[in-house]
């Protein structure tokens, strides 16, 4: 080995390792931010969570306990909403993508649907706003869910599309080639074949957007009493967590901090759920 071609591996040894160090070190602060919010989060939450957060209202300013029963059942109620409404809206529109769509027309409709997947989620608030909350001048759980289901259906769109796609397509030639229609070979072969993928990427999607307060700001407000109708202002647990921090109460701010950590555990077992089925295997079943 010549001179030339020794300095040059060890030139190619040196960025390499430095590069190698550069990658750890980055991947240790990114894995150390995440654990140093988790513990702080779990420190300052746990100490708070109670049988009465789960199952008491909350109490006047200045009082102290009480909880947030109203707002546990309010994100619930704005989250079943807007999964009615923006999982077969996205599931369908996955499905017209990836087997049916023109190919102008569908680069159409997934940039459409990738443009608003960045939309900042205060804009999905003011228009969710303009389009019910101002006509029906009410605030309601209604007009949360919808609001949750515009950011929904581009993100199961999207993901549907995707896990579609993985599908081999001699799947789809031997459906065809035995007489079968093209929708029934979707119905009956394609999205069997991808359904643990499709149920993924609906998992995240809920959890993506179970953590959403500037919408719900604007929709459904909130609520210090039970909502006994889709029409009224609704509590939710992200709203009540930036209310609460932002008071001037200490019991508050305490109960911010368990509302924090219980959304935070809702969230993580919606990805938890969404890796084991993942594990299990993503698009074909065995």
């Amino acid at each position: 080995m010549s001179t030339k071609t020794s300095a040059r591996n060890q030139r190619r040894n040196a960025v390499n390792n430095v590069m190698l160090t550069l990658t750890a070190v980055c991947a240790f602060l990114t894995v150390s931010t995440l654990f140093l919010i988790l513990s702080y989060l779990v420190y300052n939450g746990g100490k708070s969570v109670s049988l009465d957060f789960f199952t008491k209202l909350p109490l006047a300013p200045g009082q102290e306990g009480g909880g947030m029963a109203n707002a546990i059942l309010g994100s619930a109620v704005i989250i079943l909403l807007a999964s009615v409404i923006g999982l077969p809206i996205g599931f369908f529109a996955g499905i017209y993508l990836a087997e049916f769509s023109p190919k102008k027309l569908g680069f159409v409709i997934r940039y459409t649907a990738d443009l608003l997947n960045g939309i900042p989620s205060i804009v999905i608030g003011i228009v969710a706003w303009t389009v019910i909350v101002k006509p029906l001048h009410q605030f309601s759980a209604l007009a949360g869910g919808f609001a949750l289901s515009l950011m929904l259906i581009p993100i199961t769109a999207r993901g549907t599309e995707q896990f579609l796609l993985e599908v081999p397509r001699t799947m789809r030639e031997g459906a065809l080639a035995l007489g079968a229609p093209m929708w029934l070979t979707v119905a009956s072969v394609i999205v069997p074949a991808a359904r643990k993928g499709i149920m993924t990427s609906m998992i995240l999607g809920v959890a993506r957007i179970s953590g959403e307060t500037a919408p719900l700001l604007f929709t459904a407000l909130g609520n210090n009493f039970w909502s006994t109708s889709l029409n009224q202002p609704t509590a939710s647990l992200p709203v009540m967590i930036f209310t609460h921090a932002t008071a001037p109460y200490e019991d508050w701010h305490r109960q911010a901090w368990a509302a924090g950590l219980v959304l935070l555990g809702l969230v993580l077992i919606a990805n938890i759920t969404a890796r084991a089925i993942v594990s299990r295997g993503a698009s074909l079943p065995k």
